[in-house]
């Protein structure tokens, strides 16, 4: 019961933002390609500007699952970083434990990757890690406990069950499936994170 009322959420979510943040929201938004509520097919009004940016900087809090204040941590983390902001911002994300983990397959939603690392089945470099939002660095391996390795959501993951929902392997992961191992070869690059996002709407979120 509590699954299906997480999906619904994340379906309405889906909707409101405009954007598929699991793979039931996407079929979901296939039959049904217009915002939640009695008056989603209506035509909507201008957003305003303001609108228009705390809409951006939520969908890309969405996709990565996090909340206010990580997001805000890490814009300012990106701000101090040498390069644009906004592309600093994507892939300061981007190097999250739990982000890695969905691209590298072992898991089918951002919520399935935090939840398999909070539970402690993932390892860096040997050493189990459980925060989500650890940061990888450049030439860490990110592997599965041998113990959990027998598990049956690894199993159909080694298998590449997950591989028809998610993105193809961006160039930045060094991944070996059935292995269940992935290494982070480089930092990565913002036109390769495959996230939807005018990444220049949540500076100027930001910075208003």
């Amino acid at each position: 019961m509590a699954n299906n009322t997480r999906a619904r959420r994340k379906v309405r979510i889906s909707r409101a933002l405009g954007i598929a943040l699991t793979p039931k929201a996407e079929k979901y938004m296939e039959r049904r390609p217009y915002a939640p509520g009695q008056h989603g097919r209506a035509r909507r009004k201008q957003d305003s500007d303001y609108a228009v940016r705390l809409r951006e900087k939520q969908r890309l809090r969405a996709q990565y699952g996090i909340r206010e204040a990580q997001m805000t941590r890490a814009f300012e983390e990106a701000k101090r970083t040498k390069g644009l902001t906004g592309e600093n911002l994507v892939e300061l994300l981007e190097m999250r434990l739990d982000a890695l983990v969905l691209r590298a397959g072992f898991a089918r939603t951002i919520a399935q990757a935090r939840q398999l690392v909070v539970h402690r089945h993932i390892m860096v470099d040997g050493a189990r890690v459980d925060r989500p939002s650890y940061r990888v660095s450049e030439g860490q391996l990110i592997h599965v406990h041998s113990r959990s390795e027998v598990m049956a959501p690894f199993q159909v993951a080694a298998a590449g069950a997950h591989r028809d929902v998610l993105p193809n392997v961006p160039p930045y992961l060094d991944v070996q499936l059935e292995k269940l191992q992935a290494r982070l070869v480089r930092r990565p690059k913002r036109a390769e994170v495959p996230v939807t996002c005018e990444e220049q709407l949540v500076v100027e979120y930001y910075a208003r």
